[in-house]
C-alpha cells in the first residue's frame, strides 16, 4: 500500500524524534551527527537481519526510496536551512570577512572543483571505471560544498574566535549557491549534445548572470519587500507568516525566474536578519521570530541527518565503487587544504588570521546533505551509481570523523592561541 505525503512525514519524525531522544539521553554527541549515526547503524543493523531470515531491509529500502530526497531537501528544506543560517549573521561582521568569504565560496570551491574531478577521474579509469571526465567534475562541484551545521556549535564550545565563525558561515551560505549554479553548468555541458556550445564561456558567463546575479538582486528585492511590511506592524504571529513567506514564495519565484532561490533566500535573510530585525521589530517580535527559525533549523536539520543515516538503505554498493569512494576522502581532503590554504596565505598578505585558521577551515569542512540531494538529481546511468555511492561514502566519512574530532582541533588551537598570548605578555 503506498503511504500518504503525511504518513510519509509522520514515520521520518517519529524516528528523528527517537534517534534525538536516544541521542540526548545515553550517548551525548552533538546533535545532528547523533541522529546520522543512529540512522546509520538502525540502517545497517536491518540489512543485518536479512541472513537471519527476517526480511526488513528491502521494505525500509522501498519507503526511504518513495522519498525524493533531491526534491524533499532542494525544492524543499533548503531554502528555510539557508534563510535561517542568513537571518543569524551579523552584516558587520560578514563585511569584515567579505574578501575570505567572497574567495572561499567561488576561487576556492571552483579550484576543489577541478582537483577533484581530474585526479578521481585518473582514479576511476585506473579502476576500470571509465566515465567521462565531465562528469568526474561534476563529482567534484556536487562533494566540493560545505556544510557547518554540526560544525559551528562545536566550535563555539572551544572557544574559537568570532572570525573564524563568520568565516565559517559565510562561506558555507554562499558556497552552497555558487556550487549550485557551478553544478548545472557542468551537467548541462554533460547531458547535452556534442557541438551545443554548453561550455563556452559566454554561456557559462550568461548561465551564471542569470543564476547567480538575479538571485542577489531578486533576493534584495525581496528582502526589501519583506522590511517594508515587517515596519508597518507590530504583531509578531504575523511577522513570523511574512518571514515563513518570504523563504518558501521568493524560493519558489525564484525557481520560477530561472535564478538562483539559495542566493535569493541568503540575501533576502541577511537583510531581514539585520535591517529588519534592527529597524523593523519590537524586541519582543525579534524574540518569538528568532525563536521560531532557530526551532526550524535545529527540526530540518535533524530530518536531514536522519535521511542521510537511511539512504544508505536505498543505495547499490558495488566494490569498485566502495574503493573509488574510499579514494576520494584523501583527495577531497588534500584538495580542502589546497583550495583553503593558498588563499588564505595570500589574503594573510594583507592581514592576520587567528592561529591554526586554515587546519581548522579545512578539517572543519563536512559535506552533508547537498552533496547527497546534488548526486542523486543526476540522471540515471552508469555514472550517476558511481557517484552517488562516491558521495555517500564521502560524506558519512565527513560527518562521522571529522565532525566528531574538529571540536579537539578546534581546541588545541584555542590552547595554543592561549598560550602564545602568554608567552607575549610575560616577553612584554
Amino acid at each position: 500500500m503506498a503511504l500518504t505525503v503525511f504518513q510519509l512525514i509522520g514515520i521520518l519524525m517519529t524516528a528523528t524524534a527517537l534517534f534525538a531522544w536516544i541521542n540526548q539521553r545515553f550517548i551525548g554527541l552533538p546533535p545532528t551527527i547523533g541522529v546520522m549515526l543512529l540512522a546509520l547503524a538502525a540502517s545497517l543493523g536491518l540489512q543485518g537481519l536479512s541472513p537471519t531470515g527476517i526480511v526488513i531491509a528491502d521494505d525500509a529500502g522501498r519507503l526511504i526510496g518513495s522519498i525524493d530526497f533531491n526534491k524533499t531537501l532542494l525544492d524543499g528544506m533548503l531554502g528555510a536551512l539557508l534563510f535561517a543560517g542568513s537571518m543569524q549573521v551579523s552584516l558587520s561582521d560578514l563585511r569584515r570577512e567579505a574578501w575570505v568569504v567572497g574567495v572561499l565560496a567561488t576561487v576556492g570551491l571552483v579550484a576543489s572543483t577541478l582537483i577533484v574531478g581530474g585526479i578521481m577521474w585518473y582514479v576511476l579509469q585506473w579502476l576500470g571505471v571509465g566515465i567521462p571526465l565531465i562528469y568526474c567534475l561534476v563529482f567534484g562541484s556536487l562533494i566540493s560544498p560545505t556544510d557547518p551545521v554540526a560544525v559551528l556549535a562545536i566550535l563555539r564550545r572551544a572557544g574559537v574566535p568570532k572570525e573564524l565563525e563568520t568565516q565559517f558561515t559565510g562561506e558555507s551560505l554562499f558556497n552552497d549557491a555558487v556550487a549550485i549554479v557551478l553544478f548545472l553548468v557542468l551537467l548541462n555541458a554533460a547531458t547535452s549534445a556534442p557541438g551545443s556550445g554548453a561550455l563556452e564561456p559566454a554561456h557559462i558567463a550568461l548561465l551564471f548572470v542569470e543564476e547567480a546575479i538575479g538571485g542577489v538582486v531578486f533576493g534584495i528585492l525581496l528582502g526589501g519587500l519583506a522590511f517594508v511590511m515587517l515596519r508597518g506592524i507590530n504583531a509578531y504571529r504575523v511577522e513570523i507568516i511574512v518571514t515563513l513567506a518570504l523563504v518558501t514564495g521568493g524560493y519558489a519565484a525564484a525557481d520560477a525566474l530561472g535564478v538562483s532561490g539559495p542566493l535569493t533566500v541568503v540575501v533576502a535573510g541577511l537583510v531581514v536578519g539585520n535591517q529588519g530585525r534592527g529597524y523593523a521589530m519590537s524586541n519582543h517580535t525579534r524574540e518569538h521570530v528568532d525563536t521560531f527559525w532557530e526551532l526550524i533549523d535545529e527540526i530540518l536539520n535533524a530530518v536531514l541527518f536522519v535521511l542521510i543515516g537511511l539512504e544508505v538503505l536505498h543505495i547499490q554498493f558495488s566494490q569498485s565503487a566502495v574503493v573509488a569512494g574510499l579514494a576520494a576522502i584523501p583527495i577531497l581532503l588534500g584538495a580542502r587544504f589546497f583550495s583553503v590554504g593558498v588563499p588564505m596565505l595570500l589574503l594573510r598578505l594583507r592581514r592576520r588570521f587567528a592561529p591554526h585558521t586554515i587546519k581548522i577551515l579545512a578539517w572543519g569542512g563536512l559535506r552533508g546533505g547537498i552533496s547527497v540531494a546534488l548526486a542523486l538529481s543526476l540522471p540515471e546511468g552508469p555514472a550517476r551509481d558511481i557517484i552517488v555511492s562516491m558521495t555517500y561514502i564521502v560524506v558519512i566519512f565527513s560527518i562521522g570523523v571529522q565532525g566528531l574530532t574538529i571540536g579537539r582541533v578546534a581546541s588545541l588551537a584555542a590552547r595554543d592561541d592561549g598560550a602564545a598570548h602568554n608567552e607575549k605578555a610575560d616577553r612584554d
